[in-house]
């Protein structure tokens, strides 16, 4: 496990309880039907550091998703509505 996320070989400190490579995520996140692309994003979203998910989704994919994707979040769901509330007052993201 690791916090470089720049190798794709490495398996990130991330998905500890799920343990993958980098590449093997993005090709999950790319390839796989969308209630798995949900549960992967939600993962990346309650594990790892705010600022790090977004190598991995956009701030316009999670809220096109959030409906589905907020049900996963757990305790981190107030922090992602907070900041993406905020967005969206801002003009930053969608409406959704």
């Amino acid at each position: 496990m690791t916090t470089d996320l720049d190798d794709p070989d490495t398996v990130p400190y991330f998905l500890w309880d799920d343990p993958m490579t980098l590449s093997e995520l993005r090709r999950r996140l790319r390839e796989s039907p969308e209630p798995e692309r949900i549960l992967l994003l939600a993962r990346i979203l309650r594990e790892a550091r705010d600022t790090e998910a977004w190598r991995f989704t956009s701030p316009d994919e999670v809220v096109r998703l959030w409906p589905r994707l907020s049900l996963h979040l757990g305790r981190r769901r107030a922090f992602w509505e907070f900041l993406l509330g905020r967005w969206k007052d801002q003009g930053f993201v969608g409406a959704g």
